[in-house]
This record gives C-alpha cells, structure tokens and sequence, in this order.
C-alpha cells in the first residue's frame, strides 16, 4: 500500500512540477502583451521647480477624466500619465517658446492658467503659467476630440495644491 500512495504523489508531485513552470510563463507572457507603458522626457528643471513637482506628483490623482493612472517610462517624480494612449503630464519643463509667451490661445480652468499649443499629430500641449513651476500637460487627439480639456479640470486642484502662484524661473 505504501508504494501504491507513493506512486500516486511522486505522479501528482511531477504533474505539479511540470504546471508550475507552464502557469509562471503564461502568467509572464500575459503580463508581456499587456500595454506599453507610455514615453517621457524627464524634464531637469532647478532644485526649487523640482521640489515644487515632487510635491504635485504626491496630490495627483490616480484618475484624470475617468481614466487610469499609467505612469510613463523612464519612471520619475517629474512625470505622470493616465490612460492609453496617454495624457502625460510633465513638472519643471521649461517655458514651451518665446511665441507661446505672448500667445492669444489661453485658458483659466479652475483658476488655473494655461497656454495651448495644437501638435502636428492633433494632440494638445497645454502649459501652465503664473506658477512657480511650469507644467505640461499633452492630451492625445481621441481624448481632445472627445472630452477637450476635461483632464485638466482633474488636475488643477493639485496643481494649485502643490504649486503656488508667481513667476517661475
């Protein structure tokens, strides 16, 4: 009877052993055809821009206009992202160009100013001013078709938040 019991256990013991390794690499190559995390430049803004956005990457919210937080790539406290295709928000860029700087194209959404910028693509680049630190928001053409600039409603408590009125550097 002993050998009998163990027969069966060694028998289910290497079943068991050959299906781990096969669930750990279906599990991996599910986890691999998931999205892509999306893409940002880190911006290098100066140890006060910074401090500044380290303290907005701490209030943001992990949803902007129904959409999830998926964070870009290379992972840092300057950067942030929502969705798929991504709205990436970006802290301490610099000012987008000096013709941006006297542009008519602002808007104050929730007493938070913003100068847009059109991209070639569609998208929208959206920076804001009167801040102690810039911050640049890009919204993918399907989410400015569909919903404009409502991630930027999800945003300004935070950015008022962390990131006081004035003129940055």
């Amino acid at each position: 009877m002993k050998s009998y019991r163990h027969r069966i256990r060694h028998g289910r013991l290497s079943r068991l052993s050959i299906a781990v390794p096969s669930l750990s690499l279906l599990i991996a190559t599910a986890g691999c055809a998931s999205d892509e995390a999306p893409k940002a430049a880190v911006p290098t803004p100066d140890a006060k821009a910074a401090k500044l956005c380290r303290n907005l990457d701490e209030v943001l919210p992990e949803k902007v206009d129904g959409l999830e937080r998926n964070d870009p790539e290379p992972g840092s406290e300057l950067t942030a992202a929502w969705g798929s295709p991504a709205i990436i928000l970006r802290c301490g860029v610099p000012w987008p160009d000096a013709a941006l700087k006297t542009s008519s194209n602002t808007a104050t959404i929730d007493g938070v100013g913003w100068v847009a910028d059109e991209l070639d693509d569609g998208a929208q680049r959206m920076t804001t001013g009167g801040r102690l630190a810039f911050v640049e928001v890009t919204i993918p053409k399907d989410e400015v078709t569909k919903n404009g600039a409502g991630s930027l409603v999800d945003l300004a408590a935070p950015i008022k938040k962390a990131i006081p009125k004035g003129i940055a550097d």
